[in-house]
């Protein structure tokens, strides 16, 4: 790769020529399979969306941990080193640092590196790159140097693995300008969004979930398309209501959705909007919604203070208090670090049922605590 970065800067020349000469023919054998099937993984919605990319354009590279001969941690990158070669899919060392700090090198110089971290708690070791020197190159030089650069992998708790891997890191990236900050829930989103983020001129942060990659989720023929892409900054309404609004990004879309369930059992229809793009966050999907059911419920994994839930609450107030019937309800992990004990760790992170009380509450059809008594 440094040779390669050495090209460029001493002939002028496209920096990956030598990647050209040896790309096969922009045919993903993921088209045969995905033509055939109408359900696919979270995991191989990735693995498709990387494999079409880098064979679209020879300046698309991943690098990280496992990899490449590992086939990635989660296997997101399985037949990508075969198919692309080692100078294309790179094995680091375990240093974040390292080789983020060279990732945003190379797009310094017009590649398009994707770099995987095997769990964004690592990120921490890299963040010096990802803000100082991707976040802010762009506004610090006037424009004159983009940085196209994606940092992916699993955020947020998994299961069992303790408080060091399972912190959410949305709302922190998100509060930094120069970033753009997504986090799919479905197969239709990884691949859309991800396919998005690889085509991005600007660095962006891609929130994956470890628990959401065995999940297996239908699929259009649009959304199997080698041009499909999701717009960056647009949420998606996954189900219509008109009684309350839940927002959720990632894994707890699923939840939220279980939850509306069980609420129009009980006579509710709940609206639930899957954020997708946590900056930039798509303002007036979610205030429109607000307007017309007059309540809000904010879902998320993360710590309450200074969340994103926080924000939405913030931009209902500023554009939209005037239709709330009730107080915003914010649903978030416990402001606590993540337990390791199985039954504390549940207490910790957000469940269906929290969710179907917050939408009662502000619907004013839960029973008060006194009555109960």
């Amino acid at each position: 790769m440094f040779g390669i970065v050495r090209q460029k800067i001493s002939a002028g020349g496209s920096p990956l020529l030598a990647f050209g000469q040896r790309i096969r023919p922009a045919v993903s054998a993921w088209r045969g399979y995905s033509s055939a099937a109408k359900e696919i993984t979270v995991r191989e919605a990735l693995n498709s969306a990387l494999d079409e990319e880098m064979s679209a354009d020879p300046k698309v590279f991943l690098m990280g941990e496992e990899v490449g001969e590992y086939q990635g941690a989660y296997k997101i990158s399985k037949g990508l080193l075969d198919k692309y070669g080692p100078e294309r899919v790179l094995d680091t060392p375990i240093t974040e640092a390292g080789f983020t700090g060279i990732g945003v090198g190379a797009a310094y110089h017009g590649l398009k590196p994707v770099i995987e971290f095997m769990t964004f708690n690592f990120s921490m070791q890299a963040i010096d790159h990802i803000i100082n020197s991707a976040a802010k190159s762009n506004y610090m030089s006037s424009g004159q140097i983009s940085v196209p650069i994606v940092f992916r992998g699993p955020n947020g708790a998994a299961a069992g693995v303790g408080a060091q891997h399972s912190h959410c890191y949305a709302s922190w990236y998100a509060s930094c300008p120069g970033l753009k900050v997504l986090a799919p829930y479905s197969s239709e989103d990884a691949r859309g969004l991800l396919k998005a983020a690889i085509r991005d001129p600007d660095p962006v942060v891609f929130l994956e979930n470890e628990l959401l990659y065995g999940e297996t989720f239908p699929v259009s023929a649009e959304v199997l398309d080698s041009s499909f892409c999701v717009p960056i900054g647009k949420a998606k309404i996954e189900r219509e209501g008109k009684d309350v609004t839940i927002t959720a990004f990632s894994k707890m879309v699923g939840y939220a959705l279980k939850a509306a369930e069980i609420l129009a059992k009980e006579g509710i229809s709940a609206e639930v909007i899957n954020l997708r793009s946590i900056r930039p966050l798509d303002r007036d999907t979610i205030n429109a919604s607000v307007r017309k059911t007059n309540r809000l419920v904010t879902v998320e994994e993360g710590f309450p203070q200074h969340g994103v839930g926080a924000e939405i609450c913030t931009s209902v107030v500023e554009e939209s208090f005037g239709y709330l019937d009730a107080p915003v309800e914010r649903i978030a992990g416990a402001d606590v670090p993540m337990p390791y004990a199985a039954n504390l760790e549940r207490l910790a992170v957000p469940q269906v049922e929290d969710i179907v009380r917050a939408a009662k509450r502000a619907c004013y059809r839960s029973v008060p605590m006194a009555a109960a008594a």
